[in-house]
């Protein structure tokens, strides 16, 4: 995934400066990632779980995932880590179920749904999991009214940030990376520098491509620095 370093994300501005809105999750916030294809190293989850799953939930109170996105995590250790956060009191996630839905949202589902799955591999006269959790999270949020999508996925992305282009219906809906909560969790020391240096170049700037078009850590973290220098102040960096 290529990082975008050209100008600030206002919905980064917005979490930074008030981050008990609701943030809503895709799967791979959740599951670490699996890069084993391309290096010897990989990350398992009690590890993920220790240098980036809890600094999240330290960092934001108002998490959510959709209900298709949890059936992504039946059977792995994600579950089992969403099921503690979910039971805590106050619960530290909750997941958005459809069955909230009322018959007016659940026609506009349909119709965002139909739009951002012709741009993806889902298909919902079959219901396939492919692309399923990203389409089924963003109908819904966008039906809810949510803002905040939270994803490691270049078409997901791409969904909320060409919505007027493509007119996928997301055009209330923000997306922020996982680079950037990667900075906001450093900047504000909520979790090892080292090891979100070691997740940045494991994510970012791991083959030579990605070192091709992607900065190395220092340079991203000096650029972050730049983007929201004005803000300082008022994001108590």
């Amino acid at each position: 995934m290529k990082i975008n370093l050209t100008h600030p994300n206002p919905a980064l501005i917005s979490i930074i400066e008030n981050p008990k809105q609701m943030i809503t999750l895709d799967a791979n916030f959740l599951i670490p990632p699996d890069r084993s294809r391309i290096t010897k190293r990989s990350i398992g989850f009690e590890q993920f779980k220790k240098i980036w799953l809890d600094p999240i939930f330290s960092a934001f109170p108002n998490l959510a995932i959709h209900e298709s996105v949890y059936d992504e995590l039946v059977g792995i250790s994600a579950q089992k880590y969403v099921d503690v956060k979910r039971n805590s009191k106050p619960p530290e996630i909750i997941v958005h179920k459809d069955s909230s839905l009322t018959e007016i949202e659940r026609i506009l589902r349909d119709t965002i749904e139909s739009k951002i799955a012709s741009l993806t591999k889902y298909d919902p006269m079959i219901d396939n999991k492919d692309d399923r959790g990203e389409v089924k999270s963003l109908s819904f949020i966008a039906v809810k009214g949510l803002l905040y999508f939270a994803a490691h996925d270049n078409n997901a992305i791409q969904l909320i940030e060409k919505s007027e282009e493509w007119s996928t219906g997301l055009d209330n809906v923000q997306a922020i990376k996982m680079y950037e909560l990667i900075y906001y969790l450093c900047k504000n020391n909520l979790g090892s520098k080292t090891a979100m240096k070691m997740l940045y170049k494991y994510q970012y700037y791991l083959t030579n491509h990605e070192k091709s078009i992607n900065p190395s850590w220092g340079d991203f973290s000096s650029n972050m620095d730049s983007l929201y220098e004005l803000n300082d102040t008022t994001l108590n960096f």
